[in-house]
This record gives C-alpha cells, structure tokens and sequence, in this order.
C-alpha cells in the first residue's frame, strides 16, 4: 500500500475526535486538504483569517435573495406562486432597489447596508450536477463537472510549500492547527482527500482529564519495513494531536465571547465556539463551520405564511449567526481580520413542486461577509423570463463560476500570487471575483463596467453566453477578437432580449475580448479559452 493511500484509510481509526462545546472539531493538519493548503502559503504574509460556511443540502437562492425588480414574474402561478415571499415583507437593501433579502435576514441586512456583505448572484460552474455528493465534491477540488481529482484544489497550492510536514508539525514557528473543522455533523468532505489529526474533549474543562499531558506512545525501536514506517507516521501522527490539543486547550481558555449568541441556532453555537478561538489566540487560518437541512423539497414554507416556515428558519440562522459572530469580533477589535464566505452544493429550481418545496437546480447566490468587503453586487438577478439549464426549464442560468469567488479569496484576501492561483485551479484562469476591489474597469483595455457585461462560463471551452441590456437595443454589434485585433466567427445565437449565445471551439486556447457596440461607449470584457 502506498503511504498516500495508508494515510487516507487510516487517518480516521487513528485520532481523536475534538469536541468543542459539543461539537465535533477536526484539526486539519495535513497539507492536502483543500481550504487548508492554500491558506498556509500565505501564512507567513498575513494574519487574515477564512471562515467557511457550508449550507449543505442545496439551499434555495430565489428565497434569499430576491429579484424585486421582477416580482411579477417570481410570484407568478406557474413559477413560485405557492411560495412567493410577499412583496412587502422582502427586506429593501441600502442603494440598491432590485433586490432584496429574505425577511428572516435583518442581520444581513444591517451588514449590507454597512457596507460588509457582498452577493455573489448566480454562483455554481458550467453542466451541473444534481447529486449532492458528487456537488460537493466538485466544490472543493475545484475540479471541471466532467473531471475528478484526488487532492484538494486548495492543497494543491501549498502541496510542497512544507516540504517536512507532517514530521516537522507542529513547530515553534506553527505550533497551531492549520485549519479547524467545527461541525454538529461528521465533515467527510475533507476526510477523503486529508490526514486528518483530531483531539476528543467534552469542553475546554475538562480536556486535560480525559487527554492527559502525553501520548502514551510505546517507544521502542521499529523495523525499517514498510509496517514499521507506517507505525512510526502513526506515532508522530498522535504526538501532533496531543500537541495541538494543549494549543486549542489554552486559547479555549483564554478566549471570551463579548456579545450574546442567540439560542437554538447550530450555526451560531458553531460561530461562537469559531470566535473563542481567534479570541484566545489561536494562529489557525481557516475555520470551516456546516448548517444543514436545505434539500427542501417539500414544506419548504408555512401553509398559513410563505414567510415562515423551514426555509425561513434556516435564513434566520445564517443571518444571526454571521451577525453575531461579526459583532463580537467588532467587541474583540479583530473584525479586520476576519472574512467568511457561505455556498451550497447547487440551488434549486426556480419553480416550485407540488409540496410547496424546490427540487434540485443549478445556480444559486452566495455571500461573503467582512470588513474587506468592497464591491456588494456582483453580477445581477437572474433574468426569470430567460430560465435555461441541462433538465428542464426551470433551472437558474450561471452567471459566476465558484472558482472566481476561490480565487479572490486566495489572492485578494490571503495574498496569494496570480501565477499560484491559476496553478492551483488546474492550470485554468479565472478573473478574481472583485469582492475585495473598489474596480470599476477590468483592466487598462478600457473594459466596460461589470454589471454592463457578463460573460458565463469565463474561461469558456465551447460554449458561452453574453449577457448585455445592451441586446435588448437595436443597431447592437457583438464582435470576438485577440489581442491583435482580429475577429472571430463565433456563430452567435439570440436566447433571450438580453442574452447571445456563442460558440469558441473554434478558437486557441487564449485570452480574447468580447466588444458589445451600441454606437456610443462601447462594452468591452476579456474572454479566456481554455482547452
């Protein structure tokens, strides 16, 4: 057996489960996980922490954030008139009166209108899959919907930043966990692709009681066989856990939580025990939390007020658990520190069924959350008369591939390099989302304004769709050229008033620019094919 596949069938039965206040928490210290690697690189660089929150089970998009300037076509009958927010209740957003939040959401809001919640619309990646765990899988290798990969597409960036890990872990220099897992549920999403060095305690209390101070580790010399080098990794493997118990013991201890969590509420309680840490001291980089109970097919809302109901319980604890977490970060004077991103497997379908639920559909808004925070709307609602996707006709267009939103992070946020970013997602480039930059160009080619033009999925390999207020005028010219100005035949085909679908198999593996023509200023946006 090879010593990665050892590691990856063995890790589980080895080490400890962490239990925080609860909760199950898993100390990632092995640098092939996908959240963890990348954050590491960066270590050195900066002391910003990711928080990563996972709605798990698909959650509805079109029930959190609101396209109010189509509420006549969301609520009709035939899309989602058995489950229609109304109308009044849908909070209003500071500045910008096309959309709204479910009414659940009054801490977002509040955060929106700060100035410290960005919507990412129509987040997911091109030929979708509907099955949650393949979904997710794709989430975090980062990988095409066609492709698979065994590492993570975050550890891929730092696989030999550490050339000593793990032997060499934890060190004075990292003493802590590079990343912790806290969850009320078994998080395996980062189990098939890590070593995984958990510690169990029942709370901080009564740790040192149930661990000890040391491993007890028979020492004795082993055979230099390949059964004996895998019990040394073991050995070193429990050493490290005992180790990164003592730091989570002492920053448990040392940290305080300075406002009041709200009761009944995974998230917060999650978010809470998140804040603790970072509070206490703790240097790890990245905190993954997981809120379940999206997949709402049926019974999604109340019968006697669409407002209410399963799905507006899960709002409510997305949007007291984020605001909480960030108010008592402002109280500890770290909120500078700090980002936080949310993201579903997939969305649900723009109709409803009929057991006043959604069933499984393609893209779905996300939201990142931070004093960072520079650009609030990314993209826009999606257009409800011009509903597409791979089964039937009721599933959200993408319009923001997820690893945009990856790469912003990686390389706004934890100053990773572009060349790094672009190595890390398979050799692929995606523009950074600019969740983190005040831009109003895309680069010194005189681009147009984002919301002008929208171009999915960018990097393109066949197919993409343009997407401009600008068709909907006459006289409007689309043209594909390179660098050198030359023009390509990308047969282009009308979908909707606003959308041209066009074809790039055609054309090299490349950077390109799509100029939309409306006689005035031109709208410019770079294309990228990728092969």
């Amino acid at each position: 057996m090879k010593r990665r596949d050892f590691i990856q069938y063995t890790s589980a039965s080895f080490f400890l489960p962490l239990i925080l206040d609860g909760f199950g928490a898993k100390a990632h210290t092995q640098a092939t996980t996908p959240f963890m690697k990348a954050m590491l690189d960066v270590a050195d660089a900066n002391d910003n922490i990711l928080v990563v929150i996972q709605l798990s089970g698909g959650n509805d998009g079109l029930n959190m954030v609101l396209p109010l300037d189509q509420y006549g076509d969301y609520s009709a009958t035939a899309l989602r008139g058995s489950i229609a927010i109304p109308e009044a209740k849908i909070l209003k957003l500071k500045d910008t009166p096309k959309t709204g939040l479910h009414p659940s959401m009054t801490g977002l809001q509040r955060l929106y209108d700060e100035g410290k919640l960005s919507i990412v619309h129509s987040a997911g990646y091109p030929n979708p899959s509907f099955s949650h765990f393949r979904a997710s899988d794709i989430w975090f290798t980062g990988v095409d919907s066609d492709k698979l990969s065994t590492s993570g597409w975050l550890g891929r960036y730092v696989s030999d930043r550490y050339p000593g890990f793990p032997d060499s872990y934890p060190s004075t220099v990292n003493p802590d966990p590079l990343a912790i897992q806290i969850s009320s549920i078994s998080a395996t999403v980062f189990n098939t692709v890590s070593i995984t060095s958990a510690l169990a305690i029942q709370n901080p209390d009564t740790f040192a009681t149930i661990v000890g101070d040391k491993p007890n580790i028979d020492p004795s010399p082993l055979p230099n066989t390949a059964g004996g080098k895998y019990t040394s990794f073991v050995r070193q493997q429990q050493i490290s856990s005992f180790a990164y118990a003592g730091q989570l013991k002492v920053a448990s201890a040392k940290g305080k939580n300075m406002v009041t969590y709200p009761a009944n509420n995974p998230l917060a309680d999650q978010l809470k025990i998140v804040s603790r840490l970072i509070h206490g001291g703790l240097q790890t980089k990245i905190y993954y939390v997981t809120l379940g109970g999206f997949d709402t097919h049926e019974n999604q809302v109340s019968t006697t007020d669409n407002s209410n109901g399963n799905h507006a319980t899960l709002m409510q604890r997305i949007s007291e658990g984020i605001t909480s977490f960030m108010d008592d970060l402002k109280a500890q004077g770290i909120q500078d520190k700090v980002v936080g991103m949310t993201f579903s497997e997939f969305g649900r379908r723009a109709n409803s069924n009929g057991s006043k639920g959604t069933d499984h559909g393609w893209a779905s808004p996300l939201f990142v959350f931070g004093n960072a925070v520079k650009t609030q709307i990314i993209g826009k609602n999606p257009d409800l008369k011009a509903l597409s996707g791979t089964t039937g006709n009721y599933n959200v267009p993408l319009q923001n591939d997820f690893r945009q939103v990856y790469a912003a992070v990686l390389q706004d946020w934890m100053g990773a390099s572009p060349a790094s970013v672009k190595a890390i997602l398979l050799d692929k480039t995606f523009d950074p989302s600019p969740i983190f930059k005040n831009t109003k160009v895309l680069s010194n080619e005189a681009e147009a304004p984002l919301a002008a033009l929208n171009i999915f999925p960018n990097p393109a390999q066949t197919d993409t769709i343009i997407e401009s207020d600008a068709f909907a005028r006459n006289n409007t010219e689309l043209v594909v050229t390179d660098a050198y100005g030359r023009s390509f035949d990308t047969n282009p085909t009308r979908l909707s008033r606003t959308q041209v679908r066009i074809n790039v198999s055609g054309m090299a593996s490349g950077k390109y620019f799509v100029k939309v023509d409306t006689g005035a200023e031109p709208l410019v946006k770079a294309l990228m094919v990728m092969r």
